[in-house]
């Protein structure tokens, strides 16, 4: 969820005098954030939030929005089906097999999350590392291509954030309960 809301999946550096932009763009999944040098010691920022109706945003970000929107959606639920595995362990209620399927189904949640996070990545790093440009309206002053775009600081975070999820999802898959399950092993007479 935190990376949703970042602006620095990619950085534009625009040093071109010829555009009414010279400086540096971070380009999120849901805005865009420009940092216009006014003077030596400022720099202003201006955000500009992205719609599902903007037209202008290319394929790789509308779908890269709607797997991370869903991989929060996944994840949410799959920390409450952990949380009613959990307590069904706790209380210590053995209905068949309900808390290993709460618990299953919370694995596979978080792995179905994990693995749209890592897809949203990889698609940001492929359009960067080949510069695809974006056609900004003109009112944001941002050129179609940058000079020069790197790999932005909320990348390593939802990278970190995929791996959790998906070794969350398998720790809480390969959860297996004893049948019978006691807390004292019975003595053996010797």
């Amino acid at each position: 969820m935190t990376c949703m809301g970042l602006a620095e999946w990619r950085v534009w550096y625009v040093d071109n005098s010829s555009t009414s932009f010279p400086g540096l763009a971070c380009i999120g999944m849901w805005k865009v954030c420009t940092y216009q040098p006014t003077s030596l010691h400022s720099r202003p920022i201006s955000c500009h939030r992205y719609t599902y109706s903007d037209t202008y945003l290319p394929l790789d970000i509308r779908i890269a929005q709607n797997l991370l929107l869903a991989a929060s959606l996944l994840g949410l639920l799959g920390k409450v089906l952990m949380v009613m595995g959990l307590w069904r362990v706790y209380v210590g209620k053995r209905q068949g097999d309900d808390t290993c399927n709460l618990l299953f189904a919370c694995g596979v949640l978080s792995i179905t999350a994990g693995a749209f996070i890592l897809i949203a990545v990889t698609w940001n790093y492929h359009s960067v590392m080949n510069e695809e440009g974006i056609r900004f309206p003109p009112s944001f002053h941002i050129p179609f291509k940058p000079d020069r775009q790197e790999i932005g600081s909320t990348v390593p975070v939802a990278v970190l954030a995929a791996f959790l999820m998906l070794l969350s999802g398998l720790l809480t898959i390969s959860f297996q309960r004893s049948p019978n399950s006691q807390v004292y092993p019975e003595v053996s007479q010797v």
